[in-house]
Protein backbone atom coordinates (compact mmCIF):
# COMPACT_ATOMS: atom_id res chain seq x y z
CA UNK A 1 0.00 0.00 0.00
CA UNK A 2 1.32 3.42 -0.89
CA UNK A 3 2.19 5.81 1.90
CA UNK A 4 3.11 9.44 2.18
CA UNK A 5 6.22 10.00 4.31
CA UNK A 6 5.68 9.03 7.97
CA UNK A 7 4.92 11.74 10.47
CA UNK A 8 7.48 12.78 13.05
CA UNK A 9 4.97 11.83 15.77
CA UNK A 10 1.42 10.42 15.72
CA UNK A 11 -1.39 12.82 15.11
CA UNK A 12 0.76 15.70 13.89
CA UNK A 13 -0.20 17.58 10.75
CA UNK A 14 3.03 17.96 8.77
CA UNK A 15 1.76 20.12 5.92
CA UNK A 16 -1.42 21.25 4.20
CA UNK A 17 -1.69 17.93 2.32
CA UNK A 18 -2.28 16.13 5.62
CA UNK A 19 -5.60 17.94 5.99
CA UNK A 20 -6.79 15.69 3.14
CA UNK A 21 -6.34 12.70 5.46
CA UNK A 22 -8.32 14.55 8.10
CA UNK A 23 -11.18 15.18 5.67
CA UNK A 24 -11.10 11.54 4.52
CA UNK A 25 -11.44 10.42 8.14
CA UNK A 26 -14.64 12.43 8.52
CA UNK A 27 -16.01 10.97 5.27
CA UNK A 28 -15.22 7.49 6.57
CA UNK A 29 -17.02 8.15 9.85
CA UNK A 30 -20.06 9.54 8.03
CA UNK A 31 -20.14 6.50 5.76
CA UNK A 32 -20.49 4.22 8.80
CA UNK A 33 -23.72 5.90 9.89
CA UNK A 34 -27.04 4.22 9.03
CA UNK A 35 -28.37 7.68 8.12
CA UNK A 36 -25.29 8.78 6.13
CA UNK A 37 -25.91 11.76 3.86
CA UNK A 38 -23.35 10.32 1.41
CA UNK A 39 -21.23 7.20 1.28
CA UNK A 40 -17.53 7.02 0.47
CA UNK A 41 -16.38 3.38 0.63
CA UNK A 42 -12.79 4.45 -0.11
CA UNK A 43 -12.40 7.05 2.63
CA UNK A 44 -11.20 4.72 5.38
CA UNK A 45 -8.34 3.40 3.27
CA UNK A 46 -7.44 6.86 2.06
CA UNK A 47 -7.24 8.47 5.50
CA UNK A 48 -5.05 5.69 6.93
CA UNK A 49 -4.09 5.53 10.58
CA UNK A 50 -2.49 8.96 10.39
CA UNK A 51 -5.82 10.53 9.45
CA UNK A 52 -7.42 8.86 12.47
CA UNK A 53 -4.61 10.13 14.71
CA UNK A 54 -4.91 13.72 13.44
CA UNK A 55 -8.62 13.87 14.19
CA UNK A 56 -8.28 12.30 17.62
CA UNK A 57 -5.19 14.07 18.96
CA UNK A 58 -5.38 17.65 17.69
CA UNK A 59 -7.29 20.10 19.91
CA UNK A 60 -10.87 20.24 18.60
CA UNK A 61 -9.86 17.69 15.97
CA UNK A 62 -13.31 16.08 16.00
CA UNK A 63 -15.40 18.96 17.27
CA UNK A 64 -16.48 20.26 13.87
CA UNK A 65 -16.77 17.01 11.94
CA UNK A 66 -20.35 17.99 11.09
CA UNK A 67 -19.10 21.01 9.11
CA UNK A 68 -16.59 18.98 7.06
CA UNK A 69 -19.21 16.35 6.27
CA UNK A 70 -21.81 18.94 5.30
CA UNK A 71 -19.34 20.68 3.02
CA UNK A 72 -18.79 17.41 1.17
CA UNK A 73 -22.55 16.86 0.91
CA UNK A 74 -23.10 20.34 -0.53
CA UNK A 75 -20.34 19.92 -3.11
CA UNK A 76 -21.97 16.62 -4.15
CA UNK A 77 -25.32 18.41 -4.39
CA UNK A 78 -24.02 21.16 -6.67
CA UNK A 79 -21.96 18.75 -8.79
CA UNK A 80 -25.00 16.57 -9.43
CA UNK A 81 -27.03 19.59 -10.49
CA UNK A 82 -24.34 20.88 -12.83
CA UNK A 83 -23.94 17.49 -14.48
CA UNK A 84 -27.65 17.63 -15.26
CA UNK A 85 -27.03 21.02 -16.90
CA UNK A 86 -24.47 19.57 -19.32
CA UNK A 87 -21.08 19.82 -17.61
CA UNK A 88 -18.63 17.80 -19.70
CA UNK A 89 -15.42 18.36 -17.71
CA UNK A 90 -14.85 18.66 -13.96
CA UNK A 91 -11.62 20.31 -12.87
CA UNK A 92 -10.80 19.56 -9.23
CA UNK A 93 -8.07 21.92 -8.02
CA UNK A 94 -6.10 20.70 -4.98
CA UNK A 95 -8.06 17.46 -5.23
CA UNK A 96 -6.36 15.84 -2.25
CA UNK A 97 -7.89 12.46 -1.37
CA UNK A 98 -11.26 13.13 -2.96
CA UNK A 99 -12.84 9.94 -4.32
CA UNK A 100 -15.81 11.35 -6.21
CA UNK A 101 -14.76 9.86 -9.59
CA UNK A 102 -15.10 6.45 -7.92
CA UNK A 103 -18.14 6.92 -5.70
CA UNK A 104 -20.59 9.28 -7.43
CA UNK A 105 -23.12 8.48 -10.14
CA UNK A 106 -21.29 10.01 -13.10
CA UNK A 107 -21.56 9.69 -16.90
CA UNK A 108 -18.87 7.42 -18.29
CA UNK A 109 -18.08 10.09 -20.90
CA UNK A 110 -17.39 12.77 -18.31
CA UNK A 111 -13.83 14.10 -18.19
CA UNK A 112 -12.63 14.49 -14.60
CA UNK A 113 -9.23 16.07 -13.98
CA UNK A 114 -7.53 16.21 -10.61
CA UNK A 115 -4.74 18.72 -9.93
CA UNK A 116 -2.48 18.48 -6.88
CA UNK A 117 1.06 18.04 -5.67
CA UNK A 118 2.93 14.88 -6.77
CA UNK A 119 3.20 13.29 -3.32
CA UNK A 120 -0.48 13.24 -2.48
CA UNK A 121 -1.57 12.10 -5.94
CA UNK A 122 0.96 9.27 -5.90
CA UNK A 123 -0.28 8.21 -2.47
CA UNK A 124 -3.89 8.18 -3.69
CA UNK A 125 -3.00 6.26 -6.83
CA UNK A 126 -1.36 3.60 -4.68
CA UNK A 127 -4.41 3.24 -2.44
CA UNK A 128 -6.86 3.08 -5.37
CA UNK A 129 -4.65 1.09 -7.75
CA UNK A 130 -7.13 -1.80 -7.99
CA UNK A 131 -10.22 0.40 -8.30
CA UNK A 132 -11.80 1.64 -11.51
CA UNK A 133 -13.12 5.20 -11.80
CA UNK A 134 -16.64 5.62 -13.14
CA UNK A 135 -15.68 8.34 -15.61
CA UNK A 136 -12.60 9.34 -17.65
CA UNK A 137 -10.18 10.34 -14.88
CA UNK A 138 -6.86 12.14 -15.38
CA UNK A 139 -4.44 13.32 -12.70
CA UNK A 140 -2.02 16.18 -13.26
CA UNK A 141 0.83 16.92 -10.87
CA UNK A 142 1.11 20.68 -10.56
CA UNK A 143 1.77 23.29 -7.92
CA UNK A 144 -1.11 25.74 -8.38
CA UNK A 145 1.07 28.50 -6.95
CA UNK A 146 2.95 28.42 -10.29
CA UNK A 147 0.77 30.96 -12.08
CA UNK A 148 2.47 30.52 -15.46
CA UNK A 149 2.01 26.75 -15.43
CA UNK A 150 -1.60 26.88 -14.31
CA UNK A 151 -2.52 29.46 -16.96
CA UNK A 152 -1.00 27.26 -19.64
CA UNK A 153 -2.98 24.29 -18.31
CA UNK A 154 -6.24 26.25 -18.14
CA UNK A 155 -5.77 27.40 -21.73
CA UNK A 156 -5.27 23.81 -22.87
CA UNK A 157 -8.30 22.53 -20.94
CA UNK A 158 -10.47 25.35 -22.28
CA UNK A 159 -10.24 23.77 -25.74
CA UNK A 160 -11.09 20.28 -24.49
CA UNK A 161 -14.64 20.92 -23.28
CA UNK A 162 -17.62 23.21 -23.73
CA UNK A 163 -18.85 23.44 -20.15
CA UNK A 164 -16.21 23.11 -17.41
CA UNK A 165 -17.04 22.92 -13.72
CA UNK A 166 -14.29 23.92 -11.25
CA UNK A 167 -14.06 22.53 -7.72
CA UNK A 168 -11.95 24.08 -4.95
CA UNK A 169 -13.06 22.21 -1.84
CA UNK A 170 -11.05 23.28 1.20
CA UNK A 171 -8.45 25.17 -0.85
CA UNK A 172 -9.15 28.88 -0.79
CA UNK A 173 -8.89 29.39 2.97
CA UNK A 174 -5.13 28.74 2.71
CA UNK A 175 -4.63 31.50 0.12
CA UNK A 176 -4.39 35.26 0.49
CA UNK A 177 -7.06 37.50 -0.98
CA UNK A 178 -4.66 38.52 -3.75
CA UNK A 179 -3.94 34.89 -4.60
CA UNK A 180 -7.64 34.01 -4.72
CA UNK A 181 -8.36 37.02 -6.94
CA UNK A 182 -5.58 36.03 -9.34
CA UNK A 183 -6.84 32.45 -9.52
CA UNK A 184 -10.39 33.69 -10.15
CA UNK A 185 -9.22 35.88 -13.02
CA UNK A 186 -7.19 33.06 -14.55
CA UNK A 187 -10.22 30.77 -14.46
CA UNK A 188 -12.53 33.44 -15.88
CA UNK A 189 -10.26 33.88 -18.90
CA UNK A 190 -11.46 30.59 -20.39
CA UNK A 191 -14.85 30.75 -22.12
CA UNK A 192 -15.50 27.09 -21.32
CA UNK A 193 -14.99 27.61 -17.58
CA UNK A 194 -18.67 28.12 -16.81
CA UNK A 195 -19.25 27.18 -13.16
CA UNK A 196 -17.21 27.13 -9.95
CA UNK A 197 -18.08 25.46 -6.63
CA UNK A 198 -16.15 26.76 -3.62
CA UNK A 199 -16.42 27.09 0.15
CA UNK A 200 -15.77 30.27 2.09
CA UNK A 201 -15.85 31.45 5.70
CA UNK A 202 -16.67 34.78 7.28
CA UNK A 203 -14.00 36.90 9.03
CA UNK A 204 -15.69 36.05 12.31
CA UNK A 205 -15.37 32.31 11.76
CA UNK A 206 -11.79 32.71 10.54
CA UNK A 207 -10.82 34.34 13.84
CA UNK A 208 -12.36 31.46 15.77
CA UNK A 209 -10.59 28.86 13.64
CA UNK A 210 -7.25 30.61 13.96
CA UNK A 211 -7.49 30.31 17.76
CA UNK A 212 -8.11 26.55 17.69
CA UNK A 213 -6.87 24.12 15.04
CA UNK A 214 -5.51 27.00 13.00
CA UNK A 215 -2.70 27.46 15.53
CA UNK A 216 -1.11 24.13 14.66
CA UNK A 217 -1.63 24.57 10.92
CA UNK A 218 0.15 27.92 11.12
CA UNK A 219 3.12 26.21 12.74
CA UNK A 220 3.49 23.86 9.75
CA UNK A 221 3.23 26.67 7.20
CA UNK A 222 -0.47 26.34 6.35
CA UNK A 223 -2.21 29.25 8.10
CA UNK A 224 -5.86 30.05 7.51
CA UNK A 225 -6.01 33.30 5.53
CA UNK A 226 -8.98 33.81 3.22
CA UNK A 227 -12.29 34.99 4.63
CA UNK A 228 -13.52 37.90 2.51
CA UNK A 229 -15.49 40.63 4.25
CA UNK A 230 -17.68 40.87 1.13
CA UNK A 231 -18.66 37.20 1.30
CA UNK A 232 -19.39 35.60 -2.10
CA UNK A 233 -19.48 39.06 -3.67
CA UNK A 234 -15.68 39.09 -3.41
CA UNK A 235 -15.57 37.25 -6.72
CA UNK A 236 -17.73 39.67 -8.72
CA UNK A 237 -14.89 42.04 -9.78
CA UNK A 238 -12.83 39.03 -10.84
CA UNK A 239 -15.23 37.56 -13.37
CA UNK A 240 -17.69 35.50 -11.31
CA UNK A 241 -21.20 36.00 -9.92
CA UNK A 242 -22.71 34.06 -7.02
CA UNK A 243 -25.62 32.01 -8.37
CA UNK A 244 -26.50 30.07 -5.23
CA UNK A 245 -25.13 29.99 -1.69
CA UNK A 246 -25.86 27.24 0.84
CA UNK A 247 -24.98 27.94 4.49
CA UNK A 248 -23.20 25.03 6.13
CA UNK A 249 -24.79 25.29 9.59
CA UNK A 250 -28.39 25.47 8.38
CA UNK A 251 -27.82 22.59 5.97
CA UNK A 252 -26.15 20.48 8.67
CA UNK A 253 -29.01 21.18 11.07
CA UNK A 254 -31.46 19.61 8.60
CA UNK A 255 -29.63 16.33 9.15
CA UNK A 256 -29.17 16.83 12.92
CA UNK A 257 -25.40 16.76 12.64
CA UNK A 258 -24.36 19.75 14.82
CA UNK A 259 -24.75 19.82 18.62
CA UNK A 260 -28.22 20.78 19.87
CA UNK A 261 -27.31 24.38 20.72
CA UNK A 262 -26.05 25.00 17.20
CA UNK A 263 -29.15 23.38 15.74
CA UNK A 264 -31.25 25.82 17.74
CA UNK A 265 -29.14 28.74 16.52
CA UNK A 266 -29.61 27.53 12.96
CA UNK A 267 -33.34 28.19 13.31
CA UNK A 268 -32.82 31.92 13.77
CA UNK A 269 -33.57 34.09 10.73
CA UNK A 270 -30.49 34.69 8.60
CA UNK A 271 -29.44 38.27 8.19
CA UNK A 272 -28.96 39.52 4.67
CA UNK A 273 -25.56 40.62 3.42
CA UNK A 274 -22.05 39.57 4.44
CA UNK A 275 -21.70 37.83 7.81
CA UNK A 276 -18.82 40.02 8.99
CA UNK A 277 -17.87 39.10 12.57
CA UNK A 278 -20.63 36.51 12.82
CA UNK A 279 -19.31 32.93 12.47
CA UNK A 280 -20.55 31.68 9.10
CA UNK A 281 -19.45 29.37 6.33
CA UNK A 282 -21.09 28.38 3.10
CA UNK A 283 -20.69 26.52 -0.17
CA UNK A 284 -21.20 28.68 -3.24
CA UNK A 285 -22.00 28.02 -6.86
CA UNK A 286 -20.52 30.75 -9.06
CA UNK A 287 -21.12 31.43 -12.73
CA UNK A 288 -19.04 33.42 -15.19
CA UNK A 289 -20.13 37.04 -15.67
Amino acid sequence: MAEMPPAASPGIVRNVSDTARWAAYFRAEETKRPDAIFRDPFAQRLCGQHGVDIANTLPDGNKHAWAWVTRTYLFDHFITHELQQGTDLVLNLAAGLDARPYRMNLPASLQWIEIDLPEILSYKEGILANENPICALQRIRLNLADAHARRALFAELNSRAKRILILTEGLLIYLSGEEVAALARDLANGASFQRWILDIASPGLLKMMQKTMGKHLSQVGAPFKFAPAQGPEFFTPHGWNAMEVKPVLQTAAQFKRPPLLLRLLARLPQKKGPAGNRPWSGVCLLGRK
